[in-house]
């Protein structure tokens, strides 16, 4: 086997990814390292579809939960994490098995991020209070007027990336789109990464959310997301905007039936689900690919555990 080896599996949600991770870790002396941006989440795990007692029992998960949901979790602070915990396996001699569905988190892991530098914390808080008093509108607006060309490329109603852009013409003094055009910093360029990704068919995708769903209610989903608004978590944060949280929310609240809320969630998921599997068959080159869900095959560990043992 090669050194500095990094197992990456990727797939949409609900396509047997993390049961998939935990059979690789088990046969190859590996560690599970997460890649999903909502179940960096404490407090959320029926809703983020974390790991359960049973596969962590099962395979060593680092990076899980790790933050209280009103933190802002954010793929730079990520990739530092995600680069620590490698190097430490590597120095172990243990394979990093890096599992998830955030194509965000994968492709700066593989291809590296733009070297915007940390964000000054008083900017945050200043276009935040600005961003409640005056209204997105004119944040947007102003936008247009400080970096056209990053503004053409965001919807209007594109909260988090307007705010974020500003924040960054604020601390920088550069437009965003200038950050843009300059080379990549990769993070871990002496990785090996072999890539395996599921993309099934949508229609089986689609079915499988809807399940999923249906059982992330009848395990406790409502009773997590009920904890969230007693708490006043804001509305912003990554954390309350997890799949099925914001319709689901409605129904918590009295102002949408639950049966509506659900099916409303089921939608939003299943779009979610075929924007990601788009991103994987057209955007993540692998070493192999995967067309049916994981459930147990035996055929799907043998193709991974080919690479290493070559």
């Amino acid at each position: 086997m090669k050194q500095n080896q990094v197992l990456i599996i990727a797939g949409p949600t609900a396509s047997g990814k993390s049961a998939l991770a935990v059979a690789a870790a088990r046969a190859l002396n590996g560690v599970i390292i997460n890649c999903d941006s909502m179940q960096i989440y404490k407090d959320i795990p029926i809703i983020a579809a974390t790991p359960s007692a049973e596969e962590k029992a099962a395979a060593e998960h680092r990076l899980f939960e790790m933050y209280d949901v009103t933190k802002r979790g954010n793929v730079v602070e990520w990739l530092e994490l995600c680069v620590a915990e490698i190097k430490k396996l590597w120095a172990e001699n243990r394979l990093p098995v890096v599992v998830g569905g955030t194509g965000m988190y994968i492709d700066a892991l593989i291809n590296g991020v733009t070297p915007i530098p940390e964000v000054n914390p008083e900017v945050r808080r200043n276009l935040q209070q600005r961003l409640h008093n005056e209204g997105l509108l004119k944040l947007y607006i102003e936008l247009q007027q400080k970096d056209i060309e990053i503004a053409q490329k965001l919807s209007s109603n594109d909260k988090t990336r307007i705010v974020r852009a500003l924040e960054i013409i604020a601390t920088t003094g550069k437009k965003v789109s200038e950050w843009y055009q300059m080379p990549m910093l990769k993070k871990l360029p002496e990785a090996n990464f072999t890539v395996v990704k599921i993309v099934p068919e949508i229609a089986v995708i689609e079915e499988r959310c809807r399940s999923r769903l249906d059982k992330m209610v009848q395990e406790g989903a409502l009773k997590e997301i009920t904890e969230l608004l007693k708490r006043g978590v804001d509305e912003t944060l990554p954390a309350m905007k997890a799949l099925g949280v914001p319709e689901l929310s409605l129904a918590v609240k009295g102002e949408m039936l639950l049966s509506e809320a659900l099916e409303l969630a089921k939608l939003h998921t299943r779009q979610y689900a075929k924007r990601q599997r788009t991103w994987l068959k057209n955007k993540l080159p692998a070493d192999i690919v995967f067309s049916d869900v994981y459930r147990g095959q035996p055929e799907f560990l043998e193709q991974i555990k080919e690479v290493y043992t070559d």
